[in-house]
């Protein structure tokens, strides 16, 4: 009996290396790196135009309001340019200096009139053509307190209204 368990014993320890490199022959390989590449091509080709949807909606809710803050900072700019020339193309006015009705009126004309001759229709435009460029340089003034839109505004436009534009 001891020799039938040695034989026993010998032959199952000869099967289990034969077993197992048997089983290693036979492993499944997944060729997961394949299935990867194919879903992300395939990911790829479903997403980006679902981005470029996205990014031009995105850009066409938001181009109204960035063609607003563009258009607004080139008026105010512009505004503050041509209304730093009038106070020093007119005698009399300077940065400052509280302005007189007559000044006041001049430097109001003086600036609107550069505009006119100066700076792009789109801008004077987007500013409310003349009259609109006016008020926000009578705004901008320091004017006496006796200055109204009345005494100080209407004069300017009227005079920039006479005067020959140049080309």
């Amino acid at each position: 009996m001891l020799r039938t368990l040695t034989l026993a014993a010998t032959a199952l320890a000869c099967l289990l290396p034969a077993r197992t490199a048997l089983a290693a022959d036979a492993a499944v390989i997944l060729p997961w790196g394949d299935w990867l590449v194919a879903l992300a091509q395939t990911l790829q080709a479903v997403l980006t135009p679902m981005l470029i949807g996205l990014v031009t909606g995105l850009i066409a809710r938001l181009a109204p309001l960035l063609s607003y803050v563009v258009t607004r900072g080139m008026v105010e700019g512009m505004v503050a340019r041509i209304t730093d020339y009038a106070l020093n193309a007119v005698a009399g006015a300077a940065k400052g200096r509280v302005l007189s009705v007559p000044v006041g009126s001049a430097v109001i004309a003086a600036a609107v009139q550069r505009a006119a001759d100066e700076v792009p229709g789109f801008v004077i435009r987007a500013a409310g053509g003349l009259p609109g460029l006016a008020e926000r340089v009578f705004r901008r003034l320091d004017l006496e307190a006796d200055a109204t839109a009345a005494n100080t505004l209407a004069p300017a436009l009227d005079a920039v209204g006479r005067r020959p534009r140049a080309r």
